[in-house]
């Protein structure tokens, strides 16, 4: 009986030995790309959005999830009575708004003109739609905003941010708010282990 079993264990190592081996002298051909080229956590094999906002959300194939932007911002320029004439000393808060939008040129920005209720309704409306076009004509003419991303919007003094009828209540409400609306503009941002407040130095 022991005999058979060492026939057997004999026969079983032997056919053990017999099998097919795979040469390892050549390099494997790698099918895949699996490097991470944009920093994403996306390998090149499954990337479809190259290039991605570093920190952004994205999807399981490296594109970025898009936040729409719409931002309202008063503007802080104060107008004189009865006048819709932008002083010099303001094109510094227009120029933000121009900066914006060339940094996301798929927005739009409406510009609203308010007054104080101050004299007739009517005069009141070509007013502040007079100076909701004063700054249009600013983003344009003076920053090269185009014009078909620019809309003027009067609304006299039915929007009054202070209602009393004081000298102060007056100056607050002869103002512009600019609100920028855009579909395709800014990267949902989104907190990793790397995220810092600051560049590290």
């Amino acid at each position: 009986m022991k005999a058979l079993l060492m026939i057997l264990s004999i026969a079983l190592i032997g056919g053990c030995s017999m099998r097919d081996t795979v040469n390892m002298d050549t390099p494997t051909n790698q099918v895949f790309d699996l490097n991470d080229n944009d920093k994403d956590g996306v390998i090149v094999a499954r990337e479809r959005c190259n290039d991605t906002v570093m920190g952004a959300t994205i999807d399981n194939y490296g594109c970025g999830k898009i936040k729409p932007i719409n931002e309202r911002q008063e503007l802080k320029i104060l107008f004189a009575n009865d006048s819709y004439y932008i002083d010099p000393q303001y094109y510094d808060q227009v120029e933000t708004i121009a900066t914006f939008m060339r940094e996301y040129p798929n927005t739009k920005v409406t510009i609203e003109g308010h007054c104080s209720k101050t004299g007739s309704y009517d005069h009141n409306l070509a007013l502040s739609q007079n100076r909701a076009n004063a700054v249009i004509s600013t983003l344009s003419e003076r920053f090269g905003i185009e014009a078909d991303r620019l809309t003027a919007i009067g609304y006299s003094y039915d929007r009054p941010v202070d209602p009393t009828h004081t000298q102060m209540a007056h100056k607050r409400n002869r103002r512009v708010i600019a609100e920028v609306t855009g579909e395709d503009t800014t990267a949902d941002m989104k907190w990793h282990i790397y995220t810092v407040d600051e560049e590290v130095k």
